[in-house]
């Protein structure tokens, strides 16, 4: 279950964004918010890597950075409590991985407090290895007709926490890495800040595998979620 220590519903909610890369998931984020889609505020932004796009992001939005670099610790759980060290000193309510391709242990008190988005349908081309281009191209090589996006919460195994949302985006005739990849980006721009809504409102109860959307909590929600 969740953290009896959050008092929801959380307005804005606080984000810890964890990413690797380009920072295309926190652009989205940023933009939503300014815009009034996402009652949220980042307050911190984390790398495993210092010269990641997303950083130059988060300089120019204001939000503060840091930088932990994998290679520079002994075991993944020396690695994660640095992690999170620096991240809890912003104080989220909410980790949000964006792109962010290394393994952490989870800490008890982060349980199902950390969410990733995957473009594809878990548990389908999901695991170690499996991130950004070469999940679209492994659908390509096996022939599927229908792929999509996770929105998930973190355990300590790549892609395998609790589902919280899918969308199906289907494989078109002709699709190329880059025009499958655009659809997914545009279903997973839509399914984030859902996911993060729906937490936010304390409408997400983790019970085992299943996570259940008690839509008393956030009514607004049963409109978008037959789109979803």
């Amino acid at each position: 279950m969740m953290s009896q220590e959050l008092q929801f519903p959380l307005s804005p909610i606080r984000l810890g964004v964890l990413l690797s890369g380009r920072g295309s998931t926190l652009e989205n984020l940023l933009a939503r918010i300014r815009a009034g889609q996402l009652d949220a505020q980042v307050v911190h932004v984390h790398s495993s890597r210092p010269d990641a796009r997303g950083l130059q992001i988060a300089a120019q939005a204001g939000v503060p950075t840091s930088v932990c670099l994998r290679r520079e610790f002994a075991s993944v759980e020396q690695f994660s409590q640095q992690v999170f060290s620096l991240v809890e000193q912003h104080q989220p309510h909410l980790i949000v991985m964006a792109g962010y391709v290394k393994l952490l242990r989870i800490p008890p008190r982060w349980e199902n407090r950390v969410m990733n988005i995957h473009p594809s349908l878990i548990p389908a081309f999901c695991g170690k290895g499996y991130y950004g281009h070469r999940v679209h191209e492994a659908v390509l090589r096996y022939g599927c007709k229908l792929t999509g996006c996770t929105v998930h919460f973190v355990d300590n195994q790549y892609d395998h926490g609790p589902i919280v949302l899918q969308r199906a985006v289907p494989v078109l005739e002709g699709d190329t890495v880059e025009t499958l990849a655009a659809r997914v980006q545009a279903a997973e721009r839509e399914l984030y800040p859902l996911a993060i809504a729906l937490f936010a409102a304390g409408a997400l109860e983790v019970q085992g595998r299943w996570v259940h959307i008690r839509q008393d909590r956030a009514p607004w929600v049963a409109q978008l979620l037959d789109s979803v």
